[in-house]
């Protein structure tokens, strides 16, 4: 089948690279020329596991294009997707700028029958709205050509998205068009042939779905750091209520982690636009903005320890840093806790050396070259030197196993402020460690 998709982040990128994978003829369309530039010479813009790979192998075999013109896009797909940019607006509403642009492109250069899939995360009703675009844009033109619109969420998660593309929990297609239907269910067949994966419904309930499916993770997560917070004032251990809990299988162990709060492109801002969108429709969503204000605190929370411990003015405080992407296996900054974290000791005169693996490079773009701030991506040991305490904001697999004797012999100090509780505080303390986790106990 050919297939054009507009859009080359995250979703876009990933959906067309395993779309080619199963064989169809996909072009990807992006405005950014440097972009699509290097993606011509499988060069992949962003860390994601495996995704290079399958880039690569579809180029070679013809079955994966590039391009800046979306035009030839459009002309090209007989499904053409959307996976654009909805950013959050100052009021935490997604921007559909992005996605009304492509609409009205749609617009303008359609001819025949067309199927239009809304794969971005968009407000409930923009399918009629991308419809109505689009339509309106024919109607200018005097064109008589045909289309539908389909909303089809992705639930893919940052770091596994290629496994989840390939081996998704479910496929929503929101829309009432069977021809639509059935091309989306022909070009999906080959992602559903274990079980039927496919769950047809309306496009507002599509919509509706996958802000639905973020919320409630954010809500979890959320959850387990305000019990944190009272389980750490109780002198309880959050690890040991969080097996007590998960152990009900009407709760189970997934997203039941407390730490130093949630980040990325999905969770904050998803929570932030459903919120917006039951505000616009006269309901004030009080959960949805209790789960967003505990993560914005808990994000907080470790640097403030840090300054409690070490006092207001850390000046003379070399501060160790391990993780600064919102989760491990991305180099993705957005939103993530390690920028609270920094920012917040950079305003009490700390100097930080901090390590991840993928994510400096990321880093370097959005605060430039500071004195106070060294990057390393070779060895978490390299950031322990000189360093008066170690903060950990990220759970990468390389630090569950690490020895903490040897951290404890590294470092200047020996406080450890465990944002994720990769750590036992037990064994941290029989490392000499004065140790710090989140809703446990101290060790000293």
């Amino acid at each position: 089948m050919k297939v054009s998709v507009i859009g080359t982040g995250y979703v876009g990128l990933v959906t067309g690279a395993c779309f080619a994978e199963m064989g169809n003829d996909v072009i990807c369309i992006d405005s950014d020329a440097e972009k699509i530039a290097g993606l011509k010479e499988g060069v992949v813009p962003i860390h994601e596991q495996g995704l290079g790979d399958i880039v690569h192998n579809n180029l070679t075999h013809g079955r994966l294009r590039f391009s800046t013109r979306i035009v030839e896009g459009i002309e090209h797909g007989e499904v053409n997707f959307i996976a654009v940019g909805t950013p959050s607006n100052r009021d935490g509403g997604a921007d559909l700028s992005n996605v009304e642009t492509v609409a009205r492109s749609i617009g303008e250069s359609l001819e025949g029958f067309k199927v239009v899939v809304t794969k971005s995360t968009v407000p409930v009703g923009t399918a009629d709205h991308v419809t109505e675009i689009i339509r309106e844009t024919l109607d200018k033109r005097e064109a008589q050509a045909d289309f539908a619109v389909v909303s089809n969420p992705e639930f893919l998660k940052e770091g596994v998205a290629v496994r989840d593309f390939m081996k998704p929990d479910r496929i929503i297609l929101g829309g009432d068009d069977e021809r639509a239907i059935n091309l989306l269910r022909e070009l999906y067949a080959p992602f559903n042939r274990n079980h039927e994966r496919l769950i047809i419904m309306d496009a507002m309930s599509a919509e509706l779905a996958k802000y639905a499916a973020n919320s409630m993770l954010a809500s979890k997560i959320s959850f387990m750091n305000e019990m944190s917070q009272i389980a750490e004032r109780l002198g309880a251990d959050i690890e040991s209520v969080r097996i007590g809990i998960g152990s009900d299988p009407r709760i189970g162990y997934d997203f039941i982690y407390a730490g130093c709060g949630y980040g990325g492109s999905c969770l904050p801002k998803d929570t932030r636009a459903l919120y917006r969108i039951a505000a616009s429709n006269g309901y004030h969503a009080r959960m949805l903005a209790a789960v967003d204000a505990v993560n914005n605190e808990q994000k907080r929370v470790l640097a403030e320890r840090v300054v409690s411990r070490f006092g207001s003015d850390l000046s003379k405080c070399n501060v160790a840093l391990w993780g600064l992407a919102f989760k491990p296996d991305t180099d993705d900054m957005r939103e993530a806790s390690s920028r609270v974290i920094m920012e917040t000791l950079w305003d009490h005169g700390a100097a930080i050396k901090a390590y991840d693996p993928v994510a400096c490079n990321a880093v370097r773009d959005i605060y430039g070259e500071r004195v106070d701030l060294q990057l390393y991506e070779d060895d978490p040991f390299e950031v322990l030197e000189g360093a008066d305490c170690l903060v950990i904001a990220t759970e990468w697999g390389e630090f569950r196993g690490i020895d903490l004797i040897k951290v404890r012999d590294a470092m200047s100090g020996n406080v450890v402020f465990d944002g994720r509780n990769i750590f036992s505080p037990e064994i941290a303390g029989q490392a000499g460690l004065e140790y710090y986790g989140i809703g446990r106990r101290k060790t000293v």
